[in-house]
């Protein structure tokens, strides 16, 4: 099995062989159901949240598993690029290995906390214990506070360090034997100081009996830890708080693997230009005026016949290239929708008339032939374009006007600009012009 064969050598232990096959079977039949359009996309997320559960928990597994289902499964399905329905089966790929990779982020996270609030109930415990039961519980407090691999430390009510674990000190860049005595203050980082200080003294005068934020470390040697903390107070029998405990998990690979899982999802693979989903939610928190450019490349599927996908693949990175190097001045965002679908979309435009000066920028920028292979390839684009200069509107009707003005340039061959008004008769109705 292909899948199983691409996650060899990531963590899974609680899982034999067969149990790992049988497992990327069904949820490989699952996927194949998100592409075929017969089942809803959370169903993706789901399928990723069972990879976490089997305890696969590296970038490797997700990274492997996106290829699995953008390469392998609409190859399954359709074995060459000219069936029928190749580049909606593609399409559907890339948008359920958004959500398989989201899930995937969604699920890690769950798990890890869940795993760091044990830590923190059991090192809790154990403090609580050893200030009732002081000769009992001392040594058993001292195992849990020097073994663990989460960050460990004690602060007095003054708030300053009494005593650190390795990996508390590790986690912050100092010798260990430097952490005694240093303000948590000091510790936090003035990006934090604020919200910690009220949360400190919350605990310190009893008013809560714990807090939990996550913080970003300079540490001495220059580089940043993100550092999840939680904070506990520990009181003794008449209630009052006699020192406070924290538990510290860095996280800084899963923050930089979210981070770049976000990117995965949101952009496109081919031309590294933000994606339909990144571009609707700009538009859909947009603020007007607004202008939009809806492009499409004219005899696009010729260079693909002619010269093959290879070429057809770099010159669609090069027309993503030089549409965004052209929308720099006006600050625009460029978005590839899919095929050779481009879409520009410009904040705060000062007019119909600077939205069409912009649509010239684009046009003009794919007028120089490029060299591609070998090969000297012009390529230029149906433009339609829409301004929005009153009220926003649903991002569907504003897309729907610029799809309708760029056919209607693309039948006459020149460029055709739609403005949108609302209608005084029909409120929250809008019309192209």
């Amino acid at each position: 099995m292909r899948w199983a064969e691409a996650l060899d050598g990531a963590v899974a232990p609680t899982l034999t062989r067969t149990q790992i096959e049988a497992m990327l079977a069904g949820l490989g039949e699952a996927l194949e159901a998100v592409v075929l359009g017969l089942a809803d996309l959370s169903v993706a997320r789901d399928a990723a949240s069972v990879l976490v559960a089997a305890n696969y928990r590296d970038a490797v597994a997700v990274s492997r598993s996106v290829v699995v289902i953008c390469h392998d499964l609409v190859a399954d399905l359709c074995p060459t690029r000219t069936e029928p329905n190749y580049e909606r089966i593609r399409d559907r790929a890339v948008v359920a290995a958004a959500e398989f990779a989201a899930g995937f982020t969604a699920a890690l996270r769950t798990a890890a906390l869940a795993e760091q609030e044990a830590t923190l109930v059991a090192t809790l415990a154990a403090a609580q214990e050893a200030e009732a039961k002081r000769q009992l519980s001392e040594a058993r407090f001292a195992a849990v506070f020097a073994g663990a691999s989460v960050g460990i430390g004690t602060i007095d009510v003054a708030g300053r360090v009494l005593d650190s674990n390795v990996a508390m000190a590790e986690m912050l860049g100092l010798p260990v034997e430097l952490m005694p005595g240093r303000s948590v203050a000091e510790l936090l980082g003035p990006a934090n100081i604020g919200n910690a200080f009220a949360e400190l003294q919350g605990l310190l005068s009893g008013a809560s009996d714990r807090f939990r934020l996550e913080t970003d470390h300079l540490r001495p040697d220059g580089t940043i830890t993100t550092i999840d903390l939680s904070m506990s107070a520990v009181r003794d029998r008449a209630g009052q708080v006699r020192f406070l405990i924290g538990v510290a998990v860095d996280i800084t690979e899963r923050k930089q693997l979210a981070d770049r899982l976000w990117h995965d999802a949101n952009h496109d693979s081919l031309t590294g230009l933000p994606n339909r989903t990144l571009f609707f939610d700009r538009l859909a928190n947009a603020s007007p005026p607004i202008g939009v450019c809806y492009l499409d490349l004219d005899g696009f599927k010729e260079i693909n016949d002619v010269w093959g996908h290879t070429v057809g693949d770099k010159v669609l990175r090069v027309v993503g290239q030089r549409l965004r190097a052209a929308v720099e001045p006006v600050d625009g965002l460029v978005a590839r929708l899919g095929g050779d679908e481009f879409i520009v979309l410009i904040e705060k435009c000062s007019g119909a008339a600077k939205l069409t000066e912009v649509s010239g920028w684009l046009s003009q920028a794919l007028i120089e032939p490029m060299e591609v292979e070998g090969h000297l390839v012009t390529v230029a684009a149906s433009i339609g374009t829409v301004f929005l200069d009153d009220v926003p509107t649903a991002p569907d009707q504003l897309m729907h006007a610029a799809d309708t003005a760029m056919y209607r340039n693309k039948a006459a061959q020149g460029m055709r600009e739609s403005r949108f008004r609302q209608r005084q008769s029909s409120p929250g109705v809008q019309r192209a012009e």
